[in-house]
């Protein structure tokens, strides 16, 4: 037998060194290619750190109490314990996807998921909120490497459309299940050990990808990449950066000069980075040795691309917006703990996924595009159930709602995700992974920022409080109790129980009156993107 090596080209085929050489010789080369069960052990490997990424992403929340007692943090450093890793991150996503093109997939796949075990084993062991912080930072700077690249590669390693679907559903089912693995995984480490274990755990995960990896997954690359353009890096470090900044504190602390002078800063230097690349696209296309722009817009240019895209994003919009008034409802209203709301919300996680399975064989019958636009009419007939229901019966409404609205973010996200893959050619499909993965952080944070923002001030327009209030408690008390839902469950309380009822139907009534409107709101958003897919996505043929 041959001991000849077998490499796969950047658009997923595969060659040998002696077909290579036919070719040169005005032989057609024939294809080598891999056995199946290699492709299926390389997909297997590449859900670890998916679901690395996916875990902890919620699983620190349930450690900010220790964390807090543990290294004497204040609400601020907490506040950035949490928000470092989203914001370097969501700030450096195009750039790595990009650099993963030009240096190759695997091998920043591998640099990533080594920086990102290392520097978990050692912030576990963080001796202050500063170095925590610190550290939080430095995994979102490697895992801006990991998800971009796990994406691609499967575009590469699947070149076929239906086996690449369904390696994408499985992707994203592991995505899914991480975040519903996450806040009990979490929970349970804390309380079985110590709030750095929810950091350490992701040395374990990640060691049969770093020692199986090189042997099961192949290498790919784009075959012409161009110089690196760093000032193109720092300019998309300028725009999400601020950007995601200014989001995340509209949604904790309301309008403010500070919040929206970053996204306007973050948008001024947006506009600057996209001139900038189609500067570098215009007069560097008949350069030899040209600097390549960090961004191909002309991916944009594609309409199934670009609405896959949005769908992604209101996807995700639709999903958090709605996770951030269930937890309260199930935390405030029920008497959940967070262990209890995160168990009751796994049946509809569960969902998401299976929905992502079960349409991959349904994209053979009916075309991609009305596949996804169901999904998001789901996601909307979610919705639906919350606008116009009554949440004064115990749950099982908002949870049932929760369902249906999963089931179609399941669907349309799987479909959504292969659309974008399908639609970018195989050597930009790094760029094209990342601009999704940032599509995913962006619809995360708009859903949170803004129907957490009218949320919030129709709870605070809505709420009246008891009068006999005024007189039992000092005023500052009073005054929480007005600006949030735990204010109030605070106050309550503190309180007498015929005042303490009296105080948390008030407070009931104003919050849900604010679900009934931001519900409303999203319906009509989903909806609209249901309309928009069906239109734009219908002349996607079906799968062969």
């Amino acid at each position: 037998m041959s001991n000849t090596p077998i490499t796969r080209s950047s658009t997923g085929t595969v060659s040998s060194p002696a077909a290579a050489g036919n070719s040169a010789a005005g032989t057609r080369p024939s294809p080598a290619p891999r056995a199946p069960w290699r492709d299926w052990l390389a997909l297997a490997l590449l859900m670890f750190p998916v679901l690395l990424v996916a875990v902890d992403n919620t699983a620190l929340t349930f450690a900010l109490p220790a964390i807090a007692r543990s290294l004497d943090a204040s609400g601020v450093e907490l506040l950035w314990i949490v928000d470092a890793y989203p914001l370097v991150l969501a700030g450096l996503l195009v750039a790595m996807g990009s650099l993963g093109d030009r240096i190759g997939r695997r091998r920043l796949l591998f640099i990533g998921s080594t920086g990102f075990a290392a520097v978990s084993a050692v912030t576990a062991f963080a001796p202050s909120a500063e170095w925590l912080i610190a550290g939080r930072a430095g995994l979102g700077f490697f895992g801006a490497m990991l998800m971009p690249s796990t994406l691609s590669l499967i575009r590469n390693i699947f070149p076929e459309p239906n086996r690449r679907r369904l390696a994408v559903a499985i992707w994203a089912a592991g995505f899914s299940g991480g975040a519903a693995l996450g806040p009990i995984f979490g929970g349970w480490l804390v309380e079985h050990f110590w709030w750095g274990a929810v950091l350490l755990v992701a040395v374990p995960i990640i060691l049969p990808l770093l020692v199986l990896g090189p042997a099961l997954i192949p290498e790919s690359r784009d075959p012409n990449p161009g110089r690196v353009d760093v000032p193109s890096i720092v300019l998309s470090l300028l725009v999400m950066v601020p950007v995601v900044y200014g989001i995340k504190i509209l949604a904790t602390h309301g309008l403010a000069l500070e919040p929206l002078a970053a996204i306007a800063f973050g948008l001024l230097m947006g506009y600057v980075f996209i001139r900038r690349q189609r500067q570098l696209l215009t007069h560097g296309a008949l350069a030899a040795n040209r600097t390549a722009p960090l961004l191909d817009l002309s991916l944009f240019g594609n309409r199934v691309f670009s609405t896959a895209i949005i769908a992604n994003v209101l996807a995700l919009f639709s999903f958090n917006g709605f996770i951030l008034f269930l937890a309260q409802h199930l935390q405030l209203i029920e008497g959940q703990s967070p262990s209890e709301s995160g168990v009751a919300m796994v049946p509809a996680l569960i969902a998401t996924v299976l929905a992502g399975l079960l349409v991959v064989p349904l994209v053979k019958k009916i075309r991609p595009g009305f596949v996804v636009a169901g999904g998001l009419l789901l996601s909307a007939g979610g919705y639906f159930l919350v606008a116009f229901g009554d949440h004064g019966n115990g749950p099982a409404l908002l949870l049932a709602a929760l369902l249906v609205l999963c089931l179609g973010v399941g669907a349309a996200e799987t479909i959504s995700n292969d659309l974008i893959l399908g639609a970018a050619p195989a050597e930009k499909s790094g760029a094209a992974a990342a601009i999704s993965e940032t599509g995913y952080e962006i619809g995360s944070l708009l859903g949170t920022a803004i129907l957490g923002s009218i949320l919030t001030a129709s709870y605070q327009g809505n709420l009246r409080l008891p009068a006999g209030v005024a007189d039992a408690v000092p005023a500052e008390a009073s005054a929480q109790a007005g600006e949030t839902l735990a204010g109030a469950v605070e106050l309550a309380q503190a309180l007498p129980g015929p005042l303490a009822e009296a105080v948390m139907t008030a407070a009931r009534t104003a919050f849900d009156s604010g679900v009934h409107i931001t519900a409303t709101i999203a319906l009509v958003l989903m909806t609209g993107a249901s309309v928009l897919a069906a239109v734009v996505l219908r002349k996607v043929p079906t799968a062969k």
